[in-house]
Parts: structure tokens; C-alpha cells; sequence
């Protein structure tokens, strides 16, 4: 090997080391560049996210009209499974409150609730939010009838007490004919209906049980105008009793022995008298 290519041989190296370090100068200087070309990308999209974020936020669908509790026609607000308590009367508990005008999912329901637990007929209330858009669901559920009050034959009911012995007044009154209720007729004097409790009113509905499985007839009424001499009518026959007692619903087991009596009959039949260890059936004069 020569002279002058023994010289040639570093300064080759040293050459080739020079453009590799130049080359490493480069990619690094890239990638930094592709580095900060990232961070400021990553910087924009959660800037770009929290704008929108805050954009859809801010969206009316997202919270209640003030005009919300102003009609029942309204999107906003839904009352579902009401049979006895009017819509409107809903509504108007609902007016107590004011419209919150915050996110529906930041809404507190309980002030609303309280205010519709303040209608007798309602035992419970749900209230659901759904969002976007903002609306209500109010969900009902209410006591269930049980025996309705009249002071006369001829007279419709004036008032309900429900299965837990609640008294529900006139305000909600007439009841849909899809409540089967045992009607009772008392005019409040001798036994005031308005201090009668749970239990009372379970025997009522007991009594009205027993005559139907025994008569295979459908009670249309107990006449309770007397509490010392008690009347439970059926479609064939008026069933007299005598007072209300523990003994009554053994009296209530000759029915069965009497009815075949009573339908063979072509005299108008008065009633069937079970106040007295014999049967009797009172004719009609």
C-alpha cells in the first residue's frame, strides 16, 4: 500500500464519521420537529374538545324551559300511570316549584316530589330525567280504592277510603268504573265514616267477599245507614243482617240454602232476614 493511500485511509474515516454525525444531527433535529408537531396537534385537539365540550354544554337542550310546568301539552313534561288524580292537579303541585334552569342532570327532584305527595291519592312518585333533550317523566302510583261512601241509594259515591285506610274527599271523585269497589251507604250518624280505620274498612271489603263467593253474586251495595241493623245487597235478593259483628260472616254461610228458595218464589221477595238462628224471607206486601 502506498503512501498516499495510508493517508487517504482516516481522512476517509474521519469523513464518513463526520456525515454520520451529520445524518444522526438531522434525524434527531426531525424528530424533535415531528415531537413538537405532535404536542402541538395533541394541545389543539384538547383545546378543540374542551371548546366544543363547553359549547354543547351550553346548549338549551340540555336544560328545562322555563314555560315547563305551564301546560300539559309541553315536551318537557310527561305524567304517566294517573287514573284517580288529574293531570292538572299535577301540574298545578308542580307550579309550587320554580323551573331550574341547570343542567337537567345537575336537577334536584325532591322539592318536586314533596309537592306531589301532597295530593292524597298518591302513595309514591318517581320522577325520571332524560337528557337532550331536557325533559320530565313524573310517574304516579297511587292508593288503591277500596270502598267508596254514599248517604243514599240513589246518590253517587262523594268519597273513597283506599287499601291503607286513607280517606280520599270529593275532589277526586267520580272514580273510573275500573275500580272495583264495594259501595257503602251511610249517612255518618251512629258510626261517622270519617273516624273509621284500616280495619274497618278491610271488613267491609271482607264482608263484600264472602257474600259474593257464597252467593256467586256480585254485592251491588251495603246499606250501612243503620249500623245496629245492616243490609248487603245482591241482584237477586236484599240480605239483612242485623249488626256488624264477628258473628256475621257465619250468618252469611246459610245464603247458599236460602237463594233457591228465594228464586222459586213468584212473590217479589223483600228480603232474606239472618239476624236469628231461623232463616226468614220477608215477602213483600
Amino acid at each position: 500500500m502506498s503512501n498516499e493511500e495510508e493517508l487517504r485511509r482516516p481522512r476517509y474515516r474521519e469523513n464518513r464519521r463526520l456525515q454520520q454525525a451529520k445524518m444522526q444531527r438531522q434525524v434527531r433535529k426531525s424528530q424533535r420537529r415531528l415531537n413538537q408537531l405532535r404536542s402541538l396537534l395533541r394541545l389543539f385537539i384538547t383545546m378543540f374538545l374542551i371548546a366544543l365540550g363547553i359549547l354543547v354544554l351550553k346548549m338549551p337542550q340540555w336544560r328545562l324551559h322555563t314555560n315547563a310546568f305551564d301546560s300539559l301539552n309541553g315536551k318537557a313534561l310527561e305524567i304517566v300511570n294517573n287514573r284517580i288524580v288529574p293531570s292538572q292537579k299535577i301540574l298545578s303541585a308542580l307550579r309550587r316549584n320554580q323551573v331550574c334552569t341547570k343542567p337537567i342532570f345537575l336537577v334536584k327532584t325532591d322539592n318536586l316530589k314533596k309537592s306531589i305527595m301532597q295530593l292524597e291519592p298518591v302513595r309514591d312518585v318517581y320522577i325520571r330525567r332524560f337528557w337532550f333533550p331536557a325533559r320530565l317523566q313524573i310517574i304516579i302510583i297511587e292508593r288503591t280504592p277500596l270502598i267508596t261512601i254514599s248517604p243514599d241509594i240513589n246518590v253517587e259515591p262523594i268519597a273513597f277510603f283506599s287499601a291503607d285506610g286513607k280517606l280520599i274527599g270529593r275532589d277526586y271523585m267520580p272514580l273510573s268504573p275500573d275500580f272495583k269497589t264495594v259501595k257503602v251507604i251511610t249517612y255518618g250518624s251512629g258510626d261517622d265514616y270519617r273516624s273509621w280505620d284500616r280495619t274497618k274498612v278491610n271488613n267491609f271489603k271482607k264482608l263484600a267477599s264472602i257474600v259474593e263467593m257464597e252467593s256467586g253474586e256480585e254485592v251491588e251495595y251495603i246499606d250501612y245507614r243503620n249500623p245496629k241493623d245492616v243490609y248487603v245487597k245482591i241482584p237477586t235478593v236484599n240480605i239483612r243482617l242485623g249488626s256488624f259483628n264477628a258473628g256475621t260472616y257465619e250468618k252469611i254461610s246459610r245464603i247458599p240454602s236460602l237463594l233457591p228458595q228465594v228464586k222459586m218464589l213468584n212473590k217479589k221477595v223483600k228480603y232474606i232476614d239472618l239476624r236469628w238462628d231461623t232463616n226468614y224471607i220477608k215477602l213483600d206486601e
